[in-house]
């Protein structure tokens, strides 16, 4: 797509990502996605990696690893592509005709992810995604079958100054007014969840309380835009 077309037809999708469309030419996402991205930590060069982003929505991630020289990504969802949830597919196939990617896709549920079906994968992205399963160690369980050799993880933790594997379960919609928030783990449940599914080695990147870090409060989130500091967010890389 030309860069004037991609700024006309831009406004057309509900963004929840920013993502850099061609040079100098930005989605309006509500996420501070640069931001996060840099959080993330990511290997800087994935030349001869295959990515698996699970959770994709408009496919900030997928992208970034494409871009920084995977072999191939695949990027999945099933809530927001679906229906269920916030958003649609919509801004994902935009942002790939726009950028010309090669970057593949499959509406696929967290649980039914398997080696059978969509093989495995040299990096799996795993970001904002935990807290919404019912079932997280499941989760878990499915998303390291297709893991090969690297897990980044990054969910939303609570009970930070609890050093025992505790969960906070949200029965309603006690996080940020949103329903499909089930979990609250503390960073130490989280660590013990990947050690439990099988991988042996951890590094913890980061965990930063909620309200302080840079992004802005979203529409269904402002609960919790505000600085708690027993509740944030944890990254972690987690090595076969």
């Amino acid at each position: 797509m030309q860069r004037d077309e991609i700024a006309a037809h831009m406004s057309d999708v509900s963004w929840y990502h920013t993502i850099e469309l061609a040079p100098g030419v930005w989605t309006p996402g509500i996420d501070h996605t640069p931001k996060r991205i840099e959080g993330l930590a990511l290997p800087s060069d994935l030349s001869g990696w295959s990515v698996l982003d699970v959770g994709a929505w408009d496919g900030a991630l997928s992208f970034e690893a494409e871009r920084r020289g995977a072999t191939r990504v695949l990027a999945t969802d099933s809530f927001c592509w679906g229906g269920e949830g916030w958003g649609t597919k919509q801004g994902f196939e935009f942002a790939r005709r726009a950028r010309g990617s090669r970057v593949e896709d499959l509406e696929i549920d967290v649980l039914d992810l398997s080696p059978e079906l969509v093989g495995t994968f040299d990096l799996v992205l795993f970001v904002g995604v935990l807290y919404h399963m019912r079932h997280p160690l499941l989760a878990l369980e499915h998303v390291a079958s297709v893991t090969g050799r690297l897990l980044v993880l990054d969910t939303h933790v609570s009970l930070l100054n609890e050093e025992e594997p505790l969960l906070r379960f949200y029965p309603g919609s006690e996080l940020a007014d949103d329903a499909t928030n089930w979990f609250g783990p503390n960073p130490a449940a989280v660590d013990a969840m990947l050690r439990t599914v099988g991988f042996s080695r951890l590094e913890p990147r980061v965990v930063t309380p909620t309200g302080q870090d840079g992004a802005p409060a979203r529409p269904w989130r402002r609960r919790t835009a505000v600085r708690d500091p027993h509740q944030g967010r944890y990254t972690v890389h987690a090595w076969r």
